[in-house]
């Protein structure tokens, strides 16, 4: 009978990584990436046990970046960051606040919500 070999899978060290918020009225959604974009964090509120109206709170926000900002330095040795947000949510300030006292180095923070220019067509006018 042969011996088999297992090999270790080895943690990565990413020293500079991306986070990426998305931010809607119903939930928050946090993603931790290398600088090539390969995700290494995943965090939604629903994660966390947050159900309904709770999802879209602040507190919410706080708890799911704080816990994946924790993952991330532990495990992988984050130390600088680049942020970038998109939606309007509520949990949009309170995850930026938490990301910023957690002790990470925060190089730059951009909004790329998308904008309409012009948006769609209106309706007719109603004539009665």
């Amino acid at each position: 009978m042969a011996v088999v070999k297992r090999q270790t899978k080895q943690k990565r060290q990413v020293d500079h990584a991306i986070v990426h918020i998305t931010s809607t009225f119903n939930n928050t959604i946090i993603t931790i990436t290398d600088s090539a974009n390969n995700p290494i964090v995943i965090s939604s509120t629903g994660m966390f046990g947050f159900t309904g109206a709770r999802k879209s709170t602040p507190h919410a926000a706080t708890v799911t970046m704080d816990s994946a900002l924790q993952k991330a330095m532990h495990e992988y040795g984050v130390r600088r960051v680049d942020v970038y947000i998109k939606g309007i949510g509520p949990g949009r300030e309170a995850s930026i606040r938490t990301l910023k006292v957690s002790g990470c180095e925060v190089e730059k923070v951009v909004d790329v919500t998308p904008v309409p220019h012009n948006g769609v067509r209106p309706p007719k006018i109603r004539r009665v």
